[in-house]
């Protein structure tokens, strides 16, 4: 018996060891893009597109394994694997989309982390801009001075903080029941809610994070010996389902909060989303809110230009310093907060733009994990493999939906 204890805590500490990688990319899951798609949502919609959610979390649970089973199984990135089967003019082009989907993200979280400085200190946004763009050069340099356990640590801890306003709030006015069901049941209600449920998809299945994810699973563990193959991808699932679940509650928890608390206030701009959690619930949750957003920012914009530095380095074969990428990527979110656009309209624009890059990302990882040519025996089952191509398909739909939806009205 004591042996068999043994045995039990030896494998439960292993599993334990190999958890990180999908923590740093669930940050990216509840990013400042997430704050808007999710509050305006819920604040004009209520609980309607409560179904997107859990869908689109389902949805970025399978992509996000199947790129850390690629990563572990190969020992090279998504961006690796791709560049080895294109010619060059191919392979920068698909840079190219896969470089304007991380500044899109970039300018999102950015931006997101500027509007919670605003809240809490009173900072100019381009100021807040600037400071956020700091504190994402000290994260980074964290990585590439201390590794990316201690990274992971840090994040991890970061992505804990996030949703504590979002679960005070509830506690303290839980929404409508009958809501919550209802919102459960697939339907629209018109082309702004297409628009929000695309913006809500782009932001939860991020293409950036789906290159990320192999590679930081590759960086991690290198190319793992066959005869543990098995255990390390046991592991990478458990590691992925815990951070997809605590990444799809927080989102989960902000529209049921604006649903709950700020339907029909007119809630759209985050200065009134800010002041209407205060009237409501307290000027605490109001506080811990522009925390969350101000921790996503910082968080999830390190993540996002170490995604971008991945996708340069393996597509197109340039190294450039993740302090100098930094810096780059800066300039257009800083430019945006100078010339005035809103910040919310400009979040969930660029969550739209992720949605639009979703299908660049899944399907050469449909091609690639299904092909035993490169998987071996862990390549994707017929199942899962129709299971990605129909995520895909639905997502293009999507996206056409919205494009008739935009343009012919405007004919």
């Amino acid at each position: 018996m004591y042996n068999k204890d043994m045995k039990v805590r030896g494998q439960v500490s292993r599993v334990l060891r190999l958890l990180g990688p999908a923590f740093v990319a669930a940050v990216a899951y509840v990013d400042p893009g997430n704050f808007a798609a999710n509050f305006g949502a819920g604040a004009k919609y209520g609980f309607l597109l409560l179904w997107v959610l859990l869908l689109a979390n389902m949805m970025a649970a399978l992509a996000q394994y199947t790129s850390a089973k690629v990563g572990l199984v190969t020992g090279k990135s998504l961006p690796q694997l791709v560049a080895e089967k294109l010619p060059k003019w191919a392979r920068r082009g698909y840079w190219a989309q896969a470089e304007l989907v991380a500044i899109a993200t970039d300018i999102a979280e950015v931006v997101g982390g500027a509007v919670a400085l605003k809240l809490l200190f009173g900072l100019p946004l381009v100021v807040g801009g600037v400071v956020v763009g700091g504190v994402s050069m000290l994260l980074l340099w964290l990585y590439s001075h201390r590794g990316q356990k201690y990274f992971e640590r840090v994040i991890v801890a970061l992505l804990v903080v996030i949703p504590i306003g979002f679960l005070v709030g509830l506690i303290q006015q839980p929404p409508n029941i009958t809501g919550v069901f209802s919102g459960l049941v697939p339907r629209f209600g018109g082309q702004e809610t297409v628009l929000l449920a695309t913006a809500m998809i782009g932001a939860t299945i991020m293409p950036h994070v789906v290159y990320l994810h192999s590679a930081l699973s590759r960086d991690r563990y290198g190319r793992v010996q066959a005869t543990r193959v098995r255990e390390y991808l046991r592991a990478t699932k458990f590691d992925v389902t815990l951070a997809m679940a605590i990444a799809g509650t927080v989102n989960i928890a902000m529209l049921l909060l604006a649903a709950a608390v700020l339907r029909g206030t007119g809630a759209d701009t985050f200065e009134v989303i800010h002041s209407g959690l205060g009237a409501a619930l307290g000027s605490g949750v109001a506080v811990l809110f522009a925390v969350g957003l101000l921790i996503s920012g910082f968080a999830s914009t390190a993540v996002g230009s170490q995604a971008g530095s991945v996708v340069m380095e393996d597509l197109v074969r340039v190294s450039v310093p993740l302090w100098a990428r930094r810096l780059i990527t800066l300039l257009p979110a800083l430019f945006m907060l100078a010339v005035g656009i809103d910040p919310l309209t400009l979040l969930i624009v660029s969550q739209v733009a992720l949605s639009f890059g979703v299908p660049f990302a899944l399907i050469p990882l449909s091609i690639v994990s299904s092909r035993k040519s490169i998987m071996g025996p862990h390549a994707n089952s017929k199942f899962v493999s129709a299971l990605l191509y129909t995520i895909t398909a639905l997502i293009v739909t999507l996206n056409v939906v919205l494009i008739v939806m935009t343009v012919i009205p405007a004919l």
